[in-house]
């Protein structure tokens, strides 16, 4: 069975995935040459760079999600369907779907990424992950429910918080615990010491935010100790087992919170992924034009995509400013193709790259600036606060932001 989509006179374009690659090309797509339609699971775009913010109960998750289909209201050529790719057949050009079968001219895989724990399944099933609004939500209830349970029996060992994994993701949520312990969680929960809260930030590799500079990476790391943050490098995890995670060096941490933060892999697209065409991560290969290897008319951008140059031997980034770029570029060649002009190139631009780590707290690399403290966090926070979708979006984020800021009191303390 077919889903049911209009007919229409342009070439049809498939984009699997809404995050900000998917979502970036389906609003750049000529209307007058393509119909496009777009599949996700779910229904709304996701500001991936601030879950960790929901997850430590700093901003609704409404503020930083959208829906698709708001997005798309005076679009016609555009078409969103909720559903979960099951399997692609390159030969028929048709995709099935948890909702039907898809035809298409172009495909244009933006699937993302998803957790990677390295085949330690003990630590997989103890731990709780962030890439996602639902697992953000699931990591609050979690972190909240710890402190209900810990004033109710007393036990202090329940209040080891480990956060695995030194990237962005990591150094971010690790800080905004620290703020919670300190300025916010005692006055809700004034019977527990929470002297006795560690937070312990694990990284295999020997700094922090290995992607950035090594001013970065050493401001960070000064800002986390400063907070009363543990910082453990060059130290990775091996298991969990009895309520303890073990650790390379042989140590163990009592901890009944994991967060994970540490590893990804590209989601599977069964059909596509193949041994001579999957890199490094699970990472779909890619040509300078974007096509998967082995297809004409099948396309990767975004975490997905496996795409080399002469400065990025393993790939890009996986961040927002390179799916977005390759987005764009591919957008552009597509309509190269329908003109029949030739396609260019992707070449990425990098514009810096920028993590918080508390208030008044943060490090960004420029291409040719290093900056951390004050001003960096303006920067993260002006950057950040332009890039999420819809006016009411940006201006309740600003609201919560502002709020946080004078009272040291978000109000969104909520076990849903």
């Amino acid at each position: 069975m077919f889903i049911n989509l209009p007919e229409t006179s342009g070439k049809r374009v498939v984009i699997v995935g809404g995050g900000f690659a998917g979502l970036t090309l389906a609003r750049k797509l000529n209307r007058k040459y393509f119909d496009v339609v777009l599949l996700d699971k779910n229904n709304y775009h996701q500001f991936q760079p601030l879950l960790y913010q929901v997850a430590t109960a700093g901003l609704e998750p409404s503020a930083i999600s959208f829906p698709f289909r708001k997005v798309f209201q005076k679009r016609t050529n555009t078409h969103f369907r909720l559903c979960k790719v099951l399997y692609v057949d390159p030969d028929q050009r048709q995709i099935e779907t948890s909702a039907g079968t898809v035809a298409y001219d172009y495909l244009v895989i933006a699937a993302g990424c998803t957790n990677n724990f390295f085949g330690m399944e003990h630590v997989q099933i103890a731990s709780m992950p962030m890439k996602s609004l639902s697992e953000a939500l699931g990591l609050r209830n979690n972190l909240l429910c710890m402190f209900e349970r810990a004033i109710c029996n007393g036990k202090s060992e329940a209040l080891n918080i480990v956060v695995v994994g030194g990237g962005p993701t990591g150094v971010e949520i690790s800080g905004a615990l620290a703020e919670m312990r300190d300025y916010v969680l005692p006055k809700d929960y004034p019977d527990i010491n929470f002297s006795d809260t560690q937070i312990i930030l694990v990284e295999a590799l020997p700094r922090l935010l290995s992607a950035m500079s090594d001013h970065a990476s050493v401001k960070a790391r000064a800002f986390l100790e400063k907070m009363g943050v543990k910082v453990m490098l060059d130290v990775a995890v091996k298991d969990y087992a009895d309520g303890r995670i073990l650790l390379s060096n042989g140590h163990t941490i009592a901890t009944q919170t994991v967060i994970w933060a540490s590893g990804v892999t590209a989601n599977y697209i069964d059909g596509l992924n193949r041994p001579e065409n999957t890199g490094r991560g699970g990472r779909l290969k890619a040509d300078a034009y974007h096509r998967v290897e082995g297809f004409d008319r099948i396309f990767a951008i975004g975490d997905v995509c496996l795409q080399t140059e002469t400065k990025y031997p393993n790939g890009h980034p996986q961040m927002a400013q390179a799916a977005m770029q390759q987005a764009r570029n591919l957008a552009e060649n597509l309509l190269s193709a329908e003109k029949g002009k030739p396609m260019n190139e992707f070449r990425y631009n990098n514009k810096g790259s920028m993590a918080t780590v508390g208030r008044n707290k943060a490090v960004v690399d420029l291409p040719h600036l290093r900056l951390a403290g004050f001003f960096a966090w303006v920067i993260w926070m002006f950057v950040h606060l332009m890039a999420i979708l819809g006016v009411k979006n940006k201006v309740l984020t600003l609201i919560d932001w502002t709020w946080s800021y004078l009272t040291y009191n978000p109000s969104l303390r909520l076990i849903i």
